[in-house]
């Protein structure tokens, strides 16, 4: 069994990474090291921190998502699921500086996804964390569509 005999569409999930690639991008810093696509995501630590320790939080957006596929407005998902995020490491007095992003869908809808991580990169700009990299699963089998 291959990735196209298991439901995977591998040039939709490329196309998918060249439409969000610039967007991505503009949330970069110097501190980013690597390119998109990759298997793991680079962070050079900035100058200036005494004994740094990282902090990091995930969560999700919860029942949200059935508000957002009502109304066919995906944009504001990627927002909050930044801010939930961002708002748990800051409870620990730390800064947000990237975020990593896991996208599951049954079949892949590039201008939904591309919606979602619209969403994210303006959260995380508003939040001045770096997006530094993500996955996005689709799988017919294992996920419903949407």
């Amino acid at each position: 069994m291959d990735y196209q005999d298991a439901g995977v569409n591998i040039e939709a999930g490329r196309s998918f990474v060249d439409k969000i690639r610039r967007s991505v991008e503009s949330t970069h810093s110097p501190q980013v090291l690597g390119g998109l696509g990759g298997f793991g995501g680079y962070f050079e630590l900035p100058t200036g921190y005494e004994n740094p320790v990282l902090v990091s939080g995930t969560d999700g957006v919860g029942t949200k998502l059935k508000i957002a596929q009502a109304i066919n407005s995906h944009h504001t998902i990627g927002i909050d699921l930044v801010a939930m995020c961002v708002n748990d490491i800051l409870t620990s007095g730390a800064k947000p500086l990237f975020f990593l992003d896991y996208l599951a869908t049954g079949k892949l809808n590039p201008q939904q996804l591309s919606d979602v991580v619209t969403g994210i990169v303006e959260g995380c700009r508003l939040s001045g964390c770096a997006l530094l990299g993500g996955r996005n699963r689709r799988n017919a089998r294992f996920l419903c569509s949407g």
